[in-house]
């Protein structure tokens, strides 16, 4: 089920906060959302749901093994278990179709359907089993509350990650007030703007330039379709946490934040304390640190780097894309540790410039089918000529793309919002109506693409 659909937002989200609202126990409100969000999750999943119910009880019972004295066991079972399923419905063909190409063999592949929000919830569970067991939260006793954590369907599918301990007290005891409500539908409504409006019209120049052939696009063809695709990309992913963090402050939860503007970044470090937050630490946390962190010596530091990178990856998919998307992002974050002088000298404007440039070239493998394509894309991108293409010139030249362009650069930066809406909102005065008509423009504008569209799934879900 999708947050932007109609079956959703007239018919699934009325129905559960009636019944979530209509009960004053925390432990009444945990048990309709646990129903609520397995529903939710069956909805397209259908007996999968079970799988998502197996990953609550043996990380429910591992983290119990931890606490009473098993910890290795425990933490082994977790591990062992997430990591395990993972691999096999997400990794195993590719696996698979790697070995037949080294040994020159015939495996069959097996037919098996990747479950929605896999890589999300199985990391949610295993930040819990490795938090118990290096003492940063207490076992759960209440399985009901931990299930309900596991399951919860505003941020199931495509995060942000939630760990355990963000939301432990609010699980209990949480405050529901008029002002949360008030922001989280505020919250709910600009990220499902954020699909709607913009996403989704960048979508269509993206994948008309990429699923075109690739041999003849032109220069200004690649670059209009790799702009499209890194505005495509930020405002979807972006959308779905914006909808996930609002519905979490309705229903009285506090979800971290995922984005804070990466593309105004001046280095490839400071795009990943700025983009996909919750995944980027969780990495740092569980797995980079693990491996020694930086408590190691440079050479080893510039190794895990590499490792941590390369599972990013993976996380994203089975494909080889994928990884050499993450060789990029390790190899200019191992330059720039190795010449940190060199880019504190640089001009802030050149810095920006050079990290948007690796973003968008790594973006070109993140999108394209294979390497091959990704390659010649790149080729593209590299051939300067004059001549416009017909191609370009039917976005480029188009009015409607120069003001939705625009208008998302500024989107992309803190102006907009931090020095403008938010400033807005703020105000106790006729201004603070005015964006709240804005706010409901935009539903309304939001309400009537809904209408006219078909299935659109988020991006991420595929992950």
């Amino acid at each position: 089920m999708l947050f932007n659909s109609f079956v959703f937002l007239h018919f699934f989200l009325p129905i559960f906060l009636v019944f979530y609202f209509t009960f004053k126990s925390r432990r009444n409100q945990n048990l309709v959302l646990l129903v609520f969000s397995l529903f939710f999750y069956s909805w397209g999943e259908g007996i999968v749901v079970l799988l998502l119910l197996l990953s609550a009880v043996v990380d429910f019972a591992a983290a119990k093994l931890i606490n009473i004295g098993f910890k290795k066991i425990g933490l082994c079972i977790s591990l062992v278990f997430n990591l395990g399923i993972l691999f096999f419905f997400k990794y195993i063909n590719f696996f698979i179709e790697n070995i037949n190409n080294i040994f020159n063999l015939s495996w069959d592949f097996i037919d098996i359907s990747l479950p929605i929000g896999i890589s999300f919830f199985t990391f949610q569970t295993m930040s819990y089993s490795i938090d118990v067991y290096r003492g940063k939260v207490k076992a759960s006793n209440n399985f009901l509350n931990f299930a309900s954590y596991v399951c919860m369907f505003p941020q199931l599918i495509a995060g942000p990650i939630v760990r355990y301990q963000d939301v432990e007290k609010e699980l209990v005891s949480r405050i529901i007030s008029w002002d949360k409500i008030s922001e989280g539908v505020e919250r709910f409504v600009i990220g499902l703007a954020k699909k709607m409006i913009l996403a989704n019209y960048f979508a269509l120049i993206a994948d008309d330039v990429f699923n075109s052939n690739v041999n003849n696009l032109g220069f200004y063809d690649s670059w209009l379709g790799i702009f499209a695709y890194t505005m495509q990309i930020f405002f979807d992913f972006s959308a779905y946490s914006d909808m996930a963090i609002g519905l979490g402050m309705i229903l009285g939860f506090t979800f971290p934040e995922n984005f804070k503007y990466p593309y105004i970044s001046r280095s490839i470090k400071e795009f990943w304390r700025r983009w996909h937050i919750t995944m980027s630490s969780w990495f740092k946390d569980y797995l980079y640190i693990s491996l020694g962190g930086n408590r190691v010596s440079n050479f080893r530091i510039y190794v895990n780097l590499f490792v941590v990178f390369i599972a990013t990856g993976l996380w994203h998919g089975a494909s080889w894309n994928f990884i050499v998307w993450g060789l990029i992002h390790g190899f200019v974050i191992v330059f720039e540790r190795l010449f940190p002088s060199f880019f504190s000298w640089l001009p802030s404007i050149v810095r920006w410039f050079y990290t948007m440039l690796v973003v968008m070239i790594a973006w070109v493998f993140f999108r394209a089918d294979n390497i091959d394509v990704a390659m010649v894309y790149l080729s593209k991108m590299c051939a300067f000529e004059f001549e416009l293409t017909d191609f370009f010139r039917i976005y480029f030249i188009d009015l409607k793309f120069v003001i939705i362009s625009c208008l998302s650069i500024l989107i992309c930066t803190p102006f907009l919002w931090d020095n403008g809406f938010n400033y807005l909102r703020a105000k106790e005065s006729v201004f603070r109506y005015l964006y709240m008509i804005f706010i409901g423009f935009l539903f309304l504008l939001s309400l009537s693409y809904i209408a006219t569209s078909s299935y659109d799934p988020f991006i991420y879900f595929r992950f």
